[in-house]
């Protein structure tokens, strides 16, 4: 179970959690903010950030460098960065995010903004994959909530138990130049996005919503809801 603060930036690894409609607590609830572009910035853009990993203490972000130095104040953040940015919360408003067309060149980029209830890509709150689809990816590479020992989430649809928590199964979620980037231990590889293009029409990871808040665990069992 992992659970990113940050958008964009590394996160933790938790052993249970509190979910409710904006998804496991605190997952995704702020971003970094890019006053010259106002835009909501992203390793998208600049791919540093996923060198950075961010804690919740005290109900706020802990943000910390690779080499343990703590960044969490926006002065800090921007000089690391090097240009001005700020640390926004989710209740600031929703953010504008950006991607890029051409994944080779890096090229054509297209914008859209947040559901509102977090920083996440899309409507989605919660995200897993089991181990099977994963292969021998490193799973910091997409950035998903939960993963399941069995090979279960290609096929799971309608909605699903997770401990005291009830998903809405929603779609498959759409990969994008994010899973190359290099971070702690990661090398930068284009094959990746380019294999899940190929071979699992650029899907990977499926993304769901919450119908029924509660707690879940790791160790709790995956059980479809059969109406």
């Amino acid at each position: 179970m992992w659970r990113f603060p940050v958008k964009s930036v590394g996160g933790e690894q938790l052993a249970s959690a509190a979910v409710d409609e904006r998804g496991i607590e605190f997952d995704r609830a702020w971003s970094i903010f890019d006053p010259a572009t106002d835009l909501t910035l992203t390793a998208r853009r600049e791919p540093r950030l996923l060198f950075l990993s961010a804690t919740v203490v005290d109900s706020r972000p802990r943000i910390t460098t690779d080499q343990g130095d703590d960044v969490s104040a926006d002065d800090a953040l921007s000089a690391w960065l090097d240009r001005p940015v700020e640390l926004r919360s989710v209740l600031d408003g929703p953010g504008t995010f950006e991607n890029p067309l051409d994944i080779d060149n890096e090229t054509d980029w297209m914008q859209w903004q947040s559901a509102g209830l977090s920083f996440h890509d899309g409507p989605s709150t919660v995200s897993f994959v089991s181990r099977n689809s994963l292969r021998d990816w490193d799973v910091r590479r997409f950035r998903l909530n939960l993963v399941f020992d069995e090979d279960a989430d290609d096929d799971l649809a309608g909605e699903v138990a997770i401990g005291a928590v009830t998903l809405s199964v929603r779609k498959p979620i759409e990969r994008c130049v994010m899973v190359t980037r290099a971070q702690p231990g990661i090398e930068r590889d284009l094959q990746v996005l380019k294999t899940v293009i190929r071979e699992r029409d650029n899907k990977l990871g499926v993304g769901a919503t919450v119908s029924h808040s509660g707690r879940i665990a790791i160790g709790d069992d995956v059980r479809p809801i059969t109406s």
